[in-house]
Formats: C-alpha cells, sequence, structure tokens
C-alpha cells in the first residue's frame, strides 16, 4: 500500500495544485458558471509571455467620446431646424403682406391660395391699365394688325409691334427687317421698362392706297411684317449669350396676328 501525503504549506505543492487546477484564477469566469453562480460578460486574450487567457484591457473614454459627438450633432440639427423653421415663418409674414385682409387665422393652405388670388387681380389691373399705353411686358411677342386711317380714300395701314428683352444689335436687326419690308413706315414709337423694350410702327402701302380691295394683297403685306419681327424676336432667342435675363430660358413667347377683318378703325 502506498500512502501520499501533502503539505499545503509547501511552495512545490502550491505550484503543484496551481499546474493541475482545473480552474484557474484566469478561467474562474468559466468555474462560475459551471458551479451556477451569475457571471459578468469578459473579453479574454492569449498573454503570449504568461501563456494564459487574461481579461482584455478596456478602452478608456470610448463612451464618453461616442456621447460628446451625440450631444454635437443634436445640437447642429436642432439649430438647422430654427433656422429652417425662421424662414418659413419669414416667408409667409411676406406673402401676408400681399393679402389686404386679415391673414392671422389663415392657414398655409389659405394662405397661398389666397396671395395667387390677389397676384392674379393685380396682373389683370395692370394689363388693363397698360391699354393704349406703349409699355413693355413680361412675355416676348409680335402684333400685327391693319387698320384704315377713316377718310374718303379708305388709305390702309398696318400697325405692328415687337417686344423683347435688349440686347445688343437689336435695333440694327428691327431696323433691317423693316427696311426689306414692300412698306412705307409713317411712324416708329420706342419704350423701355429695366431690360425689356418694345417698338411700334406704323406702315402703308404707297404702291397701293386702296389695297384694302385686295383681301390676297393685304394678307401677303401682312404676312411680310410678321415675318420679318419674328425673325428679329426668333434671333434674340436663339442667341440667349445676349439676353441679361439667361436665367429664364423658357420665357413665355407670344405672336399674335390681327388681319383686316378682326381690327376696328
Amino acid at each position: 500500500m502506498f500512502d501520499y501525503g501533502f503539505n499545503s504549506n509547501s511552495s512545490s505543492g502550491s505550484g503543484y495544485m496551481s499546474t493541475f487546477d482545473p480552474f484557474p484564477r484566469s478561467l474562474q469566469g468559466f468555474s462560475d458558471v459551471l458551479q451556477g453562480r451569475p457571471t459578468v460578460s469578459q473579453t479574454l486574450v492569449l498573454d503570449a509571455e504568461m501563456g494564459e487567457l487574461v481579461k482584455a484591457p478596456a478602452r478608456v473614454g470610448k463612451k464618453g467620446i461616442s456621447e460628446t459627438k451625440a450631444l454635437a450633432a443634436l445640437k447642429s440639427h436642432s439649430e438647422a431646424e430654427r433656422r429652417r423653421r425662421e424662414r418659413i415663418n419669414a416667408h409667409l409674414a411676406t406673402l401676408r403682406g400681399f393679402v389686404p385682409c386679415s391673414t392671422e387665422k389663415m392657414d398655409k393652405a389659405k394662405l397661398l391660395a389666397a396671395v395667387i388670388s390677389q397676384v392674379k387681380e393685380l396682373e389683370r389691373d395692370a394689363l388693363e391699365a397698360c391699354k393704349g399705353h406703349l409699355i413693355p411686358t413680361a412675355d416676348d411677342e409680335v402684333k400685327v394688325e391693319t387698320y384704315f386711317d377713316g377718310t374718303i380714300e379708305g388709305t390702309l395701314y398696318f400697325k405692328a409691334s415687337i417686344c423683347c428683352d435688349y440686347r445688343p444689335e437689336l435695333l440694327s436687326d428691327i431696323r433691317k427687317a423693316v427696311d426689306s419690308l414692300p412698306l412705307k413706315m409713317v411712324n416708329a414709337e420706342m419704350s423701355t421698362l429695366g431690360s425689356r423694350l418694345k417698338n411700334e410702327f406704323v406702315f402703308t402701302n404707297s404702291r397701293n392706297k386702296n389695297s384694302a380691295d385686295d383681301a390676297e394683297a393685304t394678307q401677303i403685306l401682312t404676312d411680310s411684317i410678321h415675318q420679318a419681327l419674328t425673325s428679329v424676336l426668333e434671333k434674340g432667342i436663339a442667341s440667349p449669350e445676349y439676353s441679361p435675363r439667361t436665367t429664364l430660358p423658357n420665357k413665355k413667347r407670344m405672336v399674335t396676328f390681327f388681319d383686316s377683318s378682326s381690327s376696328s378703325s
């Protein structure tokens, strides 16, 4: 029979038990799991010098940095939202100034509808006020109409106008177009408003003062005036670099034609 003894005070015995201990200190967490004790999740790494699994060092300051970034982002978002609301309120205040009636209790949809209605009414009033006056409009347009002077001879006159943006060589182009017509110019007027320009001409047919009797000849002359002035208008549209308002490439263009049957003396 063999008898084995163990001295707990012996240093060799302590090393011996440490070597064969199934749950060393570095693996204490696993021992707690097997023994039913609650554990705390930890990250273990292999220590190359000791040859044992040890706790990974904690990342110092990561949580604090993340919280600081989150607070900064939240503050930036709040400031952007505040500025956006201020811009909207400023625009709404401007729109309320267009409506003469009280708009304090109007919601945004009703306010916009009221402003649109008011602007349309102002446009109608402006067009009505411009009738009979040589005032440039916002649209590019060419108008041609015929009328009689009311005399016994019944001389036929052609009244034409062109409205567009001013550009270099515009007046020269208009002059060339007018000179190319087989008509005599008896009157010419021009007005400007900002970058807009409007020219109005009155022509008569010096060859045949009673050309009103010839509807076909009248139509040919009217078409000639229309084509000549429209070519000037289209030249400006085809050359946007000459226009001071190149930011509005889709500006509406109007061409109006009146024959002698629809005009009044």
